[in-house]
């Protein structure tokens, strides 16, 4: 039997993450993921180990809600693609913290539920770009994950995520997490000022840390050698 997008919102709402099931694939993708992606993480300490708090990671991946839920003890809620619950995974997708949102629009089911998720005081990741950003650099952030957050007097804990860009297939190789710090929400109104004084605080740090990775001299000095390459490769054929 198919699940309907209010079975959906129910169950997210009411019945959240299954123990086991999260414990099983979150410690099982971590093998993988730490083996084949040579994934690292830091600043796992700048999340809170309860309470809500929303998360606002940049987004470059299919892979990313991945590595953001394996590497924190808690379970991460996420909203995804009302297409992927569509079929017979809908019910797994849900028990490991996820829920659906119509793209596109404003959709108030999907904003209901992530109300319901930090009332109950769990954790909640949303992406500020609003979908993956394929080209080089960051999108502009909008302020939805920081009004989410004031309503709920949740922190935002920005997270940076490198690697999962480069579109490797199977899996993206090199991958790396780094949790900010944590921008409190104390006293503020969920007005779209305030929201976005939160998430021009929060997200800076993410910027900067995705383009300090970016620029690392291991990076650059590839980047030059690759160059230096071509141009050899080029006076050679204009040679012959």
């Amino acid at each position: 039997m198919a699940t309907t997008n209010e079975d959906a919102h129910r169950i997210a709402r009411e019945e959240g993450v299954s123990g086991p099931l999260y414990l099983l694939v979150k410690y099982a993708a971590a093998v993988v993921f730490r083996i084949v992606c040579g994934f690292t993480a830091s600043g796992k300490e700048n999340v809170p180990k309860k309470g809500p708090v929303v998360i606002v990671p940049n987004h470059k991946s299919f892979w990313d809600p991945f590595f953001v839920a394996i590497v924190l003890r808690r379970p991460v809620h996420f909203m995804g693609k009302a297409e992927h619950f569509d079929g017979p995974m809908a019910k797994v997708f849900l028990r490991l913290g996820a829920f659906p949102v119509r793209r596109g629009e404003s959709d108030a089911d999907a904003l209901e539920t992530a109300r319901a998720i930090l009332r109950r005081g769990d954790a909640l990741a949303l992406f500020p770009e609003g979908t993956r950003v394929r080209e080089e650099g960051l999108g502009a952030p909008k302020r939805g994950a920081a009004r989410l957050a004031i309503e709920a007097g949740a922190p935002i804990v920005p997270a940076t995520i490198t690697g999962t860009e480069k579109r490797r297939w199977p899996l993206p190789r090199r991958v790396r997490i780094v949790f900010g710090t944590p921008v409190s929400v104390e006293g503020l109104e969920a007005t779209p000022e305030d929201a976005a004084a939160v998430i021009a605080e929060a997200w800076p740090q993410v910027t900067e840390e995705y383009t300090r990775w970016q620029n690392r001299p291991g990076v650059v000095a590839a980047g030059l050698a690759a160059v230096g390459l071509g141009a050899w490769v080029i006076r050679k054929r204009r040679g012959h």
